[in-house]
């Protein structure tokens, strides 16, 4: 199914932790506005109606929520980040085959490809995985390790539709309805 402007609007201003978490999410009028033409063809797949598996076990916090870029390459949140501590074991959000683990740049990644194609990037995780490998929904994949802009404290997560990123809170339950806002 393809997004509509509006329903897209909903994943580029920013996306809140699951309810009764207590976090808040941010975004901007002006990347919306900016992003609309460049995400308006977004398929967001048969799996968007499906809820995935956390990928750290326990009570969770996200930090830091999506945040679209103005352009395809501006600044921007192209994830969430979810407290977890160095070592914290990393579950597979959904079942699939591991598309890439190992290092980029200076931290740990693994990324999932869904059979919808899918590709959800998880870091810094180290993991023993090999690409090509299937994984369950909820399977054990590895353990949060330190590198990258988490340091040791979260768990950075991104969904990538066709190369472009979306919320990953569309998969978790988490987008917020719509809040008409005033035209300036």
């Amino acid at each position: 199914m393809a997004v509509s402007a509006a329903a897209l609007a909903l994943v580029l201003v920013g996306t809140p932790e699951p309810a009764g978490a207590g976090a808040s999410f941010t975004g901007s009028d002006a990347s919306v506005l900016s992003s609309l033409d460049l995400f308006a063809a977004i398929d967001i797949g048969s799996d968007a109606a499906d809820t995935w598996t956390w990928p750290l076990w326990g009570a969770r916090r996200v930090i830091r929520g999506f945040e679209a870029p103005a352009s395809r390459y501006s600044a921007g949140h192209r994830g969430i980040d979810i407290a977890a501590g160095e070592g914290a074991i990393v579950v597979s959000p959904a079942a699939g085959v591991v598309h890439f683990a190992g290092v980029v740049v200076d931290r740990s990644t693994i990324t999932i490809e869904t059979r919808d194609g899918l590709l959800i990037s998880m870091e810094p995780v180290t993991s023993d995985a090999k690409a090509g490998a299937s994984v369950a929904e909820g399977a054990a994949i590895g353990v949060v390790s330190t590198g990258g802009h988490c340091s040791s404290r979260c768990l950075h997560l991104g969904v990538r539709i066709d190369g472009q990123y979306v919320s990953p809170m569309l998969y978790f339950g988490g987008v917020p309805r719509a809040v008409l806002l005033p035209m300036r």
